[in-house]
């Protein structure tokens, strides 16, 4: 399949997602073996999550997550909870591991980088919104990229948490 190729100028990495069957095991964990923190612990599920998708049909699911910034980049644990999801389908397949690498775009050109993205034929793989100003989605990048690339407006560490770590 040819894939048209995009017009970024480079696009920056943002984070790197771990899927991980305990969350606060794992902060703790990084923690105290290579002192990255403090951590935003968050419980994604409605109303705060909303608008899910998964390969393009409306499917509610909920996850735990914690991001902390490491250097430039935020770093994120995601376990999921319920609901069928991406994050249930990599545990199930691999276990625990590196799930995505994003490279988020800002409130303003969200609309624009996934205009892009589906030219050059990544489609949204699963999508959702976080309150009212963060979108996201993971596009179907993997046989292109050789990742699963995750793109939208922001991350959930821009936003109070449900609890913090230590």
């Amino acid at each position: 399949m040819a894939h048209e190729m995009g017009s970024f100028k480079g696009i920056a990495i943002t984070q790197i997602g771990v899927v991980v069957r305990d969350v606060k095991k794992m902060v703790e964990v990084y923690h105290k073996t290579l002192g990255w923190g403090p951590w935003n612990i968050y419980v994604a599920e409605p109303p705060l999550l909303h608008s899910t998708m998964l390969r393009g049909k409306p499917t509610p699911f909920t996850f735990m997550n914690a991001e902390t910034h490491v250097g430039p980049v935020d770093f994120e644990f995601i376990q999921p909870l319920e609901g069928p999801s991406i994050y249930k389908e990599f545990l199930e397949q691999h276990g625990e591991g590196v799930h995505h690498i994003a490279c988020m775009g800002t409130g303003s050109n969200y609309e624009e980088n996934l205009e892009n993205f589906e030219k050059m034929g990544l489609q949204p793989l699963m999508s959702g919104a976080i309150g009212d100003t963060i979108k996201f989605y993971y596009l179907e990048s993997e046989p292109l990229l050789k990742i699963v690339l995750e793109s939208g407006s922001g991350h959930m560490i821009s936003i109070k948490p449900h609890m913090a770590y230590p």
